[in-house]
C-alpha cells in the first residue's frame, strides 16, 4: 500500500519506535516513517485494532503517537528528526501522567 519511491533519494536518519531501530528518509513526517515501518500508530480502546495516520493533515487525530517523552503528538505533523524515540499509544494519553486515559 505505501512505499517509499526509489527514484528519491535522501539521506537515511535513525529512529526508535517502540524500543526498536528503524531508518527513514530526511524531511519526512513521523506519520509517513510510521508507514514505512509498521502500517499503524496506535490502537483503538475499543477493539485494541491498529489505527493508521489517515488523513496526513492534522484533522483526524489517527496518528497520536508519543514522541521524545510528549504524549497526543500528531504524527502527521511532525518532522522525523534523528534518534527520536517514538512510542504508540493506546488510545487518548493522559497529559499528567502519560498514562492510558479512562474511557468509560
Amino acid at each position: 500500500m505505501f512505499r517509499t519511491l526509489t527514484t528519491v533519494r535522501r539521506n537515511l536518519i535513525r529512529f526508535t519506535l517502540d524500543g526498536q531501530f528503524h531508518q527513514a528518509p530526511a524531511g519526512i513526517s513521523v506519520a509517513a516513517a510510521l508507514l514505512t515501518a509498521v502500517r499503524f500508530s496506535r490502537r483503538s480502546v475499543v477493539s485494541g485494532r491498529g489505527r493508521g495516520p489517515y488523513c496526513m493533515m492534522g484533522t483526524c487525530f489517527d496518528c497520536l503517537v508519543c514522541i521524545d517523552g510528549e504524549p497526543n503528538q500528531q504524527a502527521c505533523m511532525v518532522t522525523l528528526r534523528e534518534g527520536m524515540n517514538i512510542e504508540t499509544q493506546t488510545g487518548i494519553r493522559d497529559l499528567d501522567t502519560g498514562t492510558t486515559a479512562d474511557m468509560d
